[in-house]
């Protein structure tokens, strides 16, 4: 058994007599895809008339906080990662907590991924049982780092030094750059179901949970404030009883929140809209560049996103062989995943030559090319990710470890896999020309990559998301599937 008692402290699947439940606040950062809707409305015009529910939000320096060596953006798709606090500060303390100076943490940690021009826009929950690579994070009290944890709950990133090493965790694990970060707590989460008048749910059966205190009938209902809050924490009166099927449960209430948030009802009605982000502005924190600008920008940006095109997933997983109480990434489902969020509506640049060298690559099939790829790019995975994606376009790949950083990606080749390193060069632009490698093994071709690599020329990119299982959209029958 791991004896790190931060560990330890989320195994228990009941909650300790006395306490407020808290395995089902995982909802609470979902209230931010809300205000995401709610920038559809906006235009710099109205800023004057926004400026003082802007001035509510609280600010943290991402930036200086992450730190550099972080994912290249590779186009105008924007990634927020949402975050659901539980901490107990001022009006959130009548929800009390089971152990005293506990420090806050985030159970809802969601990645939103917006597509330019609302092409699209996919919600990605990450399970806080998930197990993860945690990184040496500052603290934001400027009080020092965090030691790096080889594998730890991803939830614990929150824990140790706040919603900047969440989203720093992310980013290592996905390879993904992420913008910014919203962080919304308990009080949020009711004003916002409150100003929006009430969301829809349905109900499969009669609950009549006295931990949550949700007693509902079967059937159809509009719920919000405390009513809405004992919904999305009620676990053994609703479903199987496990946190990933409560998961999906709460996607499903948060894509009605969203479609009523962008239903002519709310986004038409200035009364309704003011009163819809004075409510989420209240208690949200963001990233210091997250402004009230900078948010009317993304949702001017957005003119074009329906409920229809909002798409909630959880990411690919599967269970810890280590611990059955654990759950882990799925791979090669998760890296796959992640690559198509990574090149969404990216064009390769014909133009460019590939591989510094700008001949034509022989006609050998990728078959007959063995890769061996190295990580010096300083970004954890990163030999994997590539590795993955030179599989799916048919070479031979193993992975060959970690060298030390180097700004310039390589292309190396030992005895008599010259011409093989010119077709792997076809697909790298970022690479400086293929150069014979002196203890290089013969027919092997050495792919070292850079802190300067984007992504092969040839991967798969552009055009929607594919479909994942289990997707939810925010404009499907409140009904269906319950």
């Amino acid at each position: 058994m791991n004896d790190n008692p931060m560990y330890m402290e989320y195994v228990d699947d009941a909650d300790p007599p006395g306490s407020a439940p808290r395995r089902g606040w995982r909802i609470l950062g979902w209230v931010c895809v809300a205000l995401s809707a709610v920038m559809v409305a906006g235009s710099l015009t109205m800023y004057g008339f926004y400026r003082e529910a802007f001035g509510n939000i609280a600010h943290e320096d991402t930036n200086n906080l992450v730190g550099p060596n972080r994912p290249k953006k590779l186009n105008n798709a924007m990634n927020i990662l949402l975050l659901g606090s539980d901490s107990r500060a001022g009006a959130n303390a009548e929800y009390g907590r089971s152990m005293k100076n506990e420090p806050p943490r985030s159970d809802t940690i969601i990645l939103l991924h917006l597509s330019p021009g609302g092409g699209q826009a996919f919600g990605v929950s990450f399970p806080r049982d998930l197990m993860v690579p945690i990184p040496s994070c500052k603290k934001p009290d400027g009080s020092g780092s965090t030691p790096a944890q080889a594998k730890a709950q991803i939830n614990s990133a929150y824990t140790l030094a706040g919603p900047s090493c969440t989203l720093k965790t992310i980013e290592g694990i996905t390879n993904l750059r992420i913008d910014h970060f919203m962080e919304v707590n308990f009080v949020g989460f009711k004003s916002i179901t409150d100003a929006i008048g009430g969301v829809p749910i349905c109900l499969p059966k009669d609950v009549d949970d006295p931990k949550s205190k949700l007693h509902l009938t079967k059937g159809k209902h509009v719920i919000k404030g405390e009513q809405a809050l004992a919904y999305v924490r009620v676990r053994h009166g609703l479903g199987d009883g496990s946190d990933l099927g409560r998961i999906k449960r709460q996607q499903k209430f948060m894509g009605a929140l969203a479609n009523k948030a962008m239903s002519a009802g709310v986004l038409s009605n200035p009364g309704k809209l003011m009163g819809l982000i004075n409510a989420g502005t209240k208690s949200l924190k963001t990233d210091s560049e997250l402004t009230g600008p900078t948010m009317l920008k993304i949702g001017q940006g957005m003119q074009g996103m329906t409920s229809g095109k909002l798409r909630f997933i959880t990411v690919p997983w599967g269970p810890d062989p280590a611990d059955h109480n654990r759950v882990v990434l799925s791979e090669p489902n998760a890296d796959t995943f992640f690559n198509a969020l990574r090149n969404d509506r990216s064009v390769p640049d014909e133009k460019k030559p590939a591989g510094g060298g700008g001949t034509a690559a022989p006609k050998i099939p990728a078959s007959q090319v063995r890769v061996r790829v190295y990580n010096a790019s300083g970004t954890s995975g990163q030999a994997n990710r590539v590795a993955a994606a030179l599989r799916e376009q048919g070479f031979q790949v193993e992975v060959g470890g970690n060298k030390p950083i180097s700004s310039t990606t390589k292309i190396q080749y030992g005895p008599g896999a010259d011409q093989q390193a010119k077709v792997l060069a076809a697909q790298v632009p970022d690479a400086s020309a293929p150069s014979a490698a002196s203890s290089g093994q013969s027919g092997l071709v050495d792919l070292v990559i850079g802190t300067n690599w984007t992504n092969l020329k040839n991967a798969k990119s552009g055009g929607p998301i594919p479909k994942q299982q289990g997707e939810i959209k925010a404009d499907d029958n409140i009904c269906d599937g319950n």
